[in-house]
């Protein structure tokens, strides 16, 4: 393993971890203070902006694990298959997180026709799901599956490269507008890995797959 592969598999494993350190005990809980009479636990109410970013992000992710599953056992190249199993295995714990959370506040888990209201989109209207910045369209999913060998590798790049450019706005927008911390924290992490993802994406565009 290079030195720069190391240092991007040790960062994605710490981005990893602490995820997974959210999605223990009462980290999958709604945010929550303290009663002054009982002393126990009181859930708070998850804003319209955890609810719009956890049901948005979670779309969106799904995505991403398509893209990964139509590459996985390819020939596209070593990089892109360890990327893609990178962001099968990071995105998918994060979506079985942002699902037990939209539960425990009894909000639906099903795919939202209407996306990004929470954070002011399009006057706060949002935009139909479709149209979320970064989704890859129907006629691309169906190239990226037709392609073979580098080709598929460089598409399967150039795709996620995108797909994680409107995931991180939409990340940035959500440490700004959420209320919960354990969602400021995983939307947090989300811009951090996906930023640092999207410059080795640049690299192997600049190299291996130019």
């Amino acid at each position: 393993m290079t030195r720069a592969a190391a240092t991007r598999r040790g960062f994605l494993i710490a981005g990893t971890a602490g995820v997974l350190g959210l999605a223990g005990g009462a980290a999958l809980q709604a945010a929550s203070s303290t009663d002054a009479v009982t002393g126990a636990a009181v859930d708070a109410s998850p804003t319209e902006a955890d609810a719009g970013f956890c049901a948005d992000m979670t779309l969106h992710h799904v995505q991403a694990l398509t893209m990964c599953q139509r590459v996985l056992g390819r020939d596209t190249g070593d990089p892109v298959q360890a990327a893609a199993a990178e962001v099968l295995q990071n995105q998918a714990i994060q979506v079985g997180m942002m699902r037990a959370w939209l539960t425990d506040w009894g909000r639906s888990t099903a795919s939202p026709t209407t996306t990004m209201a929470w954070m002011g989109m399009n006057e706060g209207a949002g935009v139909p799901a479709l149209m979320m910045p970064g989704l890859a369209t129907a006629k691309e999913l169906s190239s990226l599956s037709a392609a073979t060998g580098a080709d598929q590798g460089r598409m399967w790049i150039e795709l996620m490269r995108a797909h994680h450019v409107g995931g991180v706005a939409m990340a940035e927008a959500a440490v700004e507008l959420v209320s919960a911390d354990k969602v400021r924290r995983l939307a947090t992490i989300q811009v951090q890995v996906q930023n640092f993802e999207i410059g080795q994406y640049d690299v192997l565009l600049a190299t291996v797959y130019a």
